[in-house]
């Protein structure tokens, strides 16, 4: 369970980093995190 509050909690930072137009770098990194543990997640549960 611990994975998806992670996923959450990046998705709720990402999402606050665009409406507050934070520099475009910021939104990407945020961005490829989520997609990191959105994968592991997804590879983890088909196990």
């Amino acid at each position: 369970m611990m994975i998806k509050d992670d996923i959450n909690t990046l998705r709720a930072k990402l999402d606050k980093s665009i409406v507050e137009g934070q520099d475009y770098s910021i939104i990407y990194n945020l961005s490829c995190q989520l997609d990191e543990l959105i994968a592991k997640y997804y590879n983890e549960s088909l196990k």
